[in-house]
């Protein structure tokens, strides 16, 4: 049996490897026959890209599947796997097309390693083919290749960062980090500052804006790329504020969608948004913290900042499992006359293995 070539073969790891954007809300079902394609699919389930999506894993194969679909609508994605033969596998599948609505993805799951294979499948329909031992991330990235023409192309990066604890300096930083990326990276960065009622953005950059995250934030429903482009203030050709605009008679409680859709606004940008956090989460807070793609928590070197660092970096990797930790910065390192708790003790108590320490 001839083996996929090299670029093949390696094309889904370098789609897992690279980092992956949501996935929309669609219904999946997975028919596993193995206890290893369980095991992965629930863990793949569970993925942050995964959590407006609906897996619903079901024993058996093709036939099941086939079985199943001729009396009740088939569901956006059908995912099967199979030990079939190229023969029994092709009349399998053109059996389970005939009973899945129009417009319903198949991906497969097998055993073959084979070049041949993979493009006749592919030919007949087929969205995708993995081979096991599949890789949790390996059957993100192949959801994602499905739908990923559903919704516009989105380049941004969502970059968040947050205080282990009031007055780390976290603002700060974010600020810093923002101007020198629209400094350095061949796109626009859009600062959006989240603390609300105590947020610096516009005191830092020395400006007035009219409108700003409240805005944005009291209809979200009716944000669109046009609309955050106008509210956002130009500071640089490259470098965009919405600063907090502090209102203490206004209060803001999102829910979960209203966040998934300014977080795909902000991504379908093409810019890249450095979001500063308020170190007392709120639940909508918390969801952009699960969605970021990046999360840098800013800690002083005392009892109370590592404390608070450790509970952040077990939650985030606790909710986070396929992403790599969040960055850490220690700040205020070497403040006279205050003690404070060596670098790399900070970093033995919260669990990472690097930090960057700022005097």
């Amino acid at each position: 049996m001839t083996k996929l070539d090299e670029e093949t073969s390696q094309a889904p790891q370098t789609a897992a490897a690279a980092p992956l954007l949501p996935i929309p809300k669609v219904d999946i079902a997975v028919f596993c026959q193995s206890e290893e394609v369980r095991e992965a699919i629930g863990t793949a389930a569970i993925d942050r890209r995964m959590a407006r999506a609906t897996v619903a894993v079901k024993a058996g194969g093709i036939k099941e599947a086939a079985a199943l679909y001729g009396g009740v609508t088939s569901p956006n994605l059908v995912v099967v796997e199979s030990d079939e033969g190229e023969a029994r596998l092709m009349a399998a599948l053109e059996t389970l097309a005939m009973e899945c609505v129009t417009g319903t993805k198949v991906i497969v799951i097998g055993r073959s390693n084979d070049v041949g294979l993979y493009k006749k499948l592919l030919d007949a329909g087929v969205s995708d083919y993995l081979v096991t031992p599949l890789e949790p991330m390996d059957f993100v990235a192949a959801v994602h290749r499905c739908f990923r023409h559903s919704t516009e192309e989105k380049l941004g990066r969502i970059v968040a960062f947050v205080g282990a604890k009031g007055g780390t300096g976290s603002s700060t930083l974010a600020h810093n980090v923002a101007y020198a990326m629209s400094k350095r990276v061949d796109a626009d960065v859009l600062l959006a500052d989240l603390d609300l009622q105590s947020g610096t953005l516009g005191l830092n950059f020395d400006i007035e804006a009219k409108h700003g995250m409240v805005d944005v934030l009291q209809s979200p429903d009716r944000l669109d790329d046009v609309l955050l482009r106008r509210l956002a203030v130009s500071y640089t050709d490259r470098l965009h504020l919405l600063p907090a605009t502090t209102d203490l008679d206004k209060f803001i409680n999102l829910r979960e969608e209203d966040v998934d859709h300014l977080l795909d606004v902000a991504r379908s940008s093409s810019w890249h948004v450095v979001v500063d956090l308020p170190y007392a989460l709120t639940q909508w807070t918390r969801k952009i913290l699960l969605e970021a793609d990046e999360i840098v928590i800013t800690a002083t070197p005392d009892l109370a900042g590592m404390r608070n660092a450790k509970s952040l970096v077990d939650f985030l990797r606790k909710a986070r499992p396929n992403d790599p930790p969040p960055r850490l910065v220690l700040n205020k390192v070497g403040t006279p006359k205050l003690q404070e708790i060596k670098p790399k003790d900070f970093l033995a108590a919260v669990g990472l293995e690097e930090s960057v320490s700022l005097a």
